[in-house]
């Protein structure tokens, strides 16, 4: 649609959407300048979180949740392939019907339950292997793969879907098995899609609270092995704000908002350019998670 064409409503809902971002990053930049003005700019990108002596550093909340989210990513990813795979073609239908009813039902669980199920169940089985009390980057990289596992699923499915219809004919005609049509016939056709999933994938890794503040640990320090306890910037976040107002390290969290800002806004990009580049961009009705 041209933009001469473009409705009156369509036109201010995107004002308002424009202003009501402008609002948020302002106001966090707001609530940051205390900090940034008071000369501890600088001291909150550093690698030492100690209040009580004057260090605010948050860049170790930083790697925390880079490193969280990779991890859950690199785990999330195949696996979100591998279902996809299964539900088109490589797996007996009518598991695969219900194995896609699963994964749908899955993005309806409250992530609450996820954290709370694995509290008791995951947790112990990891302190069983003795590195530790079991709350750790491993554990929370385990339940937030699991966590973007649908989300993940859900774009791939129905890119693959799409895919599908036009080309598994076409490929059963020219004497190919499901297995070839899959691997390489459908997957090059839905690389962009499977790039969008793994973008989605990792903002809503990056930006969950919950599996991290009751899995991860929560120490602000960078973990030298999947069993060391971690915090991320969402979790320190959190904690934060719980127990303290006012203060100088109150206002280094909105540095740390304005970061998580950023990446919101770089995710959102990306997938935007994704969806737009091409002719074989996603169908709107099927993509939006």
């Amino acid at each position: 649609m041209r933009d001469g064409n473009t409705p009156p409503a369509l036109r201010c809902a995107a004002a308002v959407t424009v202003l009501g971002i402008a609002a948020v990053f302002g106001f966090v930049t707001v609530y940051a300048l205390p900090v940034l003005l008071s000369g501890q700019g600088l001291a909150v990108l550093s690698w030492r979180w100690l209040p009580a002596a004057g260090q605010f550093g948050i860049l170790p909340m930083v790697c925390g949740s880079v490193l969280l989210a990779c991890s859950a990513l690199l785990l999330g990813w195949p696996l979100a392939l591998c279902l996809c795979g299964w539900m088109h073609g490589l797996g007996p239908a009518r598991p695969a019907r219900g194995l896609r009813q699963l994964v749908h039902g899955m993005a309806a669980v409250p992530t609450v339950v996820y954290g709370f199920v694995s509290v008791f169940l995951l947790v112990p089985l990891v302190r069983q292997t003795g590195q530790g009390s079991g709350l750790c980057w491993l554990s929370a990289a385990l339940v937030l793969a699991l966590l973007v596992l649908p989300t993940m699923v859900v774009i791939m499915d129905a890119a693959l879907r799409e895919q599908g219809r036009s080309l598994r004919l076409a490929g059963a005609a020219l004497g190919l098995s499901p297995a070839q049509v899959f691997a390489h016939v459908m997957l090059p056709g839905a690389r962009r899609w499977l790039i969008t999933a793994g973008v989605f994938g990792f903002g809503r890794a990056v930006g969950d609270t919950l599996i991290p503040l009751m899995l991860a640990g929560n120490a602000p320090g960078v973990p030298a092995s999947p069993f060391d306890a971690l915090r991320t910037l969402t979790a320190h976040m959190a904690l934060v704000m719980s127990t303290d107002a006012g203060s100088t390290a109150y206002h280094s969290l909105f540095a740390a908002g304005i970061l998580l800002l950023a990446v919101s806004a770089g995710v959102s990009l990306a997938v935007r350019r994704l969806r737009g580049s091409g002719q074989d961009a996603l169908p709107d009705a099927e993509w939006r998670p």
